[in-house]
C-alpha cells in the first residue's frame, strides 16, 4: 500500500488548519493542490509527478482566483465627520513645532492636536489651512504658505 495518498491528505490538512488561522488568504491554493497530488497518487505512484500536480494545480489556482479574492476585498476608507473639516481654517492656539511635538489648534469652536505638514515651526496666533487628518491630529500650513 502506497503512504503517499495519506501523505498529501495530511498536507492538505495542515495547510486548512494554518488558512483556518490567518486572517487572510494564505494557504488555500495550496490545499487544492494538495488535494490533487492525493488524487494523483491513487494512480501515479511517481512522487515527482505528484509533486508536479502539487505545484502545477497550486500555482494555477493561485493566479486564477488572486486576482478576484483582491478585487472583492478591496475596501475603500469610509469618510469621517472629521473628513469635513480638510481645506478649513483653523487658528493655532499653541505653537506647532512637530520636533517636539507640540500643537493645538481651534477649529470650529473644537481644540485640536496639530502637527506642521511641512515640519516648519507655526507661531500662537496663525491662521493655517487643514490639509489632512492623520490619526486625531490636523496636519496644516500656514496660510501664506498654502
Amino acid at each position: 500500500m502506497d503512504i503517499w495518498p495519506y501523505i498529501w491528505v495530511a498536507v492538505m490538512v495542515l495547510l486548512v488548519i494554518a488558512e483556518g488561522l490567518t486572517a487572510q488568504l494564505v494557504s488555500v491554493w495550496f490545499a487544492v493542490g494538495a488535494l490533487a497530488a492525493a488524487i494523483v497518487s491513487f494512480f501515479v505512484p511517481v512522487v515527482p509527478i505528484q509533486f508536479g500536480v502539487f505545484v502545477i494545480v497550486s500555482l494555477l489556482f493561485l493566479l486564477l482566483t488572486k486576482p478576484l479574492v483582491q478585487k472583492s476585498r478591496k475596501i475603500d476608507p469610509e469618510p469621517t465627520n472629521a473628513d469635513r473639516n480638510i481645506g478649513k481654517t483653523a487658528i493655532v492656539t499653541r505653537e506647532i513645532n512637530n520636533v517636539e511635538g507640540t500643537g493645538q489648534v481651534k477649529l470650529g469652536g473644537n481644540t485640536w492636536t496639530a502637527r506642521s505638514v511641512n515640519g516648519s515651526v507655526v507661531p500662537e496666533g496663525t491662521k493655517v489651512t487643514v490639509k489632512e487628518i492623520s490619526g486625531v491630529k490636523l496636519m496644516v500650513l500656514p496660510e501664506s504658505k498654502v
